[in-house]
């Protein structure tokens, strides 16, 4: 038997909202309700361009659907998730879950306590690169390093979160998503008042792996990338190109008389052409419809959200120490 599609409401039409909104309208297993936005001129075009109802009503619109994305400015997603849920218990947010470790903290006990789904646009982990380089790790003999660096000139629509909430989120995700919880943590960076603008960060795993992350909004390069430095080899992935190489030592050489030789092979890994966004929504009407997809929960939101003030505190701390002397 069919399962019907889901009934889904769209809170939010910026940047993303609108790209949540083309996303949705293309899937068959979603039925697009409504759309919402503090701006009744900016919501009446996307639902005429796109043949959805505007909702002028939030509360009397979430009475009508089984979930709801949440693609609204970071300062708004806790309130907004409160309100959502005593209507919808299913609910997909754009990261970061918060703008704030004590608003995360309150979201994650909320989401317990009420039986929310909360899904967190953690939208790399559907990189099909990232997904390639996960499966090649877990056949590695051993992970030892792993270095993440992501780089954006700073946008102008980001006025209300720093590079480590805003971009170095991502990878803070990833890097717990592939190497497990932390135990430690180092970081530096450069900071424009309290708005941290570049940021370096060392962790620690509790299994002993290094993860390395690199942020920044005053460079002037886009880069996407994940090394990892494994006992049997080296892997080089590029997230916008989405090219995967793998660098592995085959046969060392010495005899009698004869120079010192090292044969090696580089292999490039076929990643399948995939939008990170389709596959993302995918999988949380799947799992909104009883599917047991694995996606970034409330918990990894708040996990997530923990290393960011970890890292924000070390970063600020340093920055006035170095000020004082």
């Amino acid at each position: 038997m069919a399962t019907a599609p889901l009934r889904v409401g769209l809170i939010g039409l910026g940047s993303m909202g609108q790209n949540h909104l083309r996303v949705l309208s293309l899937l068959k297993s979603v039925d697009l309700r409504f759309v919402h936005d503090t701006s009744g001129e900016v919501a009446a075009r996307a639902a005429a361009a796109s043949g959805v109802a505007a909702a002028g009503d939030l509360d009397r619109a979430l009475a009508e659907v089984d979930a709801v994305v949440l693609a609204t400015p970071t300062s708004t997603h806790a309130d907004y998730i409160r309100r959502i849920a005593p209507r919808v218990r299913r609910i997909f947010v754009e990261k970061p879950l918060a703008d704030s470790l004590a608003e995360s903290a309150a979201v994650r006990e909320m989401a317990g306590r009420d039986g929310l789904q909360i899904q967190v646009g953690f939208i790399e982990r559907f990189n099909p690169a990232v997904v390639q380089l996960r499966r090649i790790l877990e056949r590695s003999a051993q992970v030892v390093s792993m270095d993440f660096t992501r780089t954006n000139k700073v946008s102008s629509r980001i006025t209300d979160v720093d590079v480590i909430t805003d971009l170095m989120i991502h990878d803070i995700d990833l890097a717990l998503h592939l190497n497990g919880p932390v135990r430690d943590v180092h970081a530096h960076g450069v900071a424009h008042g309290s708005m941290i603008e570049f940021a370096s960060a060392l962790l620690t795993h509790a299994n002993g792996r290094f993860s390395r992350i690199q942020a920044s909004r005053i460079t002037e390069k886009k880069i996407r990338r994940i090394q990892a430095t494994c006992m049997d080899m080296y892997v080089d992935c590029e997230l916008l190109r989405k090219e995967i190489i793998i660098n592995k030592q085959s046969e060392v050489r010495q005899s009698a008389g004869e120079p010192y030789v090292i044969t090696a092979v580089e292999e490039a890994v076929e990643v399948k052409p995939q939008e990170a966004l389709l596959s993302e929504l995918q999988a949380f009407v799947a799992w909104c419809q009883g599917g047991p997809t694995a996606v970034p929960t409330a918990e990894d939101g708040h996990a997530a959200m923990v290393l960011c003030d970890r890292i924000q505190r070390a970063v600020l701390g340093a920055a006035a120490a170095a000020a004082g002397r």
